[in-house]
Order: C-alpha cells, then structure tokens, then sequence
C-alpha cells in the first residue's frame, strides 16, 4: 500500500512575486497538471485560494506505482521553476521503499527551492499516538 498527501503554495520568491513571470509559470505548471494521467486512486488539483496558487497531491494504492514518480518529477519541477514555494508532502508505503518508515510517515518539506526529507513522530499509522 502507498498513500501520500500534501499540499504546496506556489511562489516564484518569498518575498514579492513578478505577477506576469509568476502568471506565465503558472500555466505551465497547469499544463503539466493537466496532463498527469492517474486513475481513481490518486489526484493532483492547482487551485487558486484567496490570490494564492496550491497544488494538493493526495491518493491510496496498492503499490508504488508510477504515481510515486510522477509525483517524485512534479515536486522537483516546482522546486526548480518556483523557488519561492512552500509545502509539505506525506507519504508511507508498506513496501519497504522507504527507510526507516515502517511506522512513521515520511515528510518532504518543500522551502526555498529545497526538498528535505524527514520522518514524522505524530501520524504513526501502526502504533498511533493521537488516538490513545
């Protein structure tokens, strides 16, 4: 099983964004959204909240698929063109691909243009401790 959520604003610079390089980027971004082709167990969506572009990733599948990948590429992308952005992603796996994982999720942080990877102590999804 691997399932991942997580969400990103879009930003060209955490400070104040050129609006007509960060519109232009934006469609790009869309298209590349647009064109993701994953089936009912997964879905990427670029909506606009108060001014403020989001990208939200979120799906439940069996296996690491090709959805992982995608999701890998896409991150990267916004890392890359949109240095500004900031989020975070979840995912867990019960295939063993993820170190150390085997009760804890793992968290990409997205900020200035770098993904850094850690594990999260709260949403242990063997041994919960926000529900005891």
């Amino acid at each position: 099983m691997y399932e991942f959520h997580g969400w990103f604003g879009i930003s060209e610079d955490p400070y104040e964004d050129d609006s007509r390089s960060l519109k232009a980027g934006v469609e790009e971004l869309r298209a590349r959204i647009d064109a993701v082709r994953w089936g009912s167990s997964c879905k990427v969506t670029l909506d606009v909240f108060n001014g403020l572009d989001v990208v939200t990733a979120t799906g439940h599948t069996n296996h690491v698929g090709y959805e992982a990948g995608q999701l890998d590429e896409l991150l990267a992308y916004i890392a890359r063109r949109f240095p500004g952005s900031w989020g975070m992603l979840y995912d867990r796996s019960d295939d063993g691909d993820i170190p150390n994982a085997d009760n804890a999720f793992r968290v990409r942080v997205m900020r200035r243009g770098i993904i850094e990877e850690r594990l999260d102590p709260f949403l242990s999804p063997c041994n919960p401790v926000i529900e005891d």
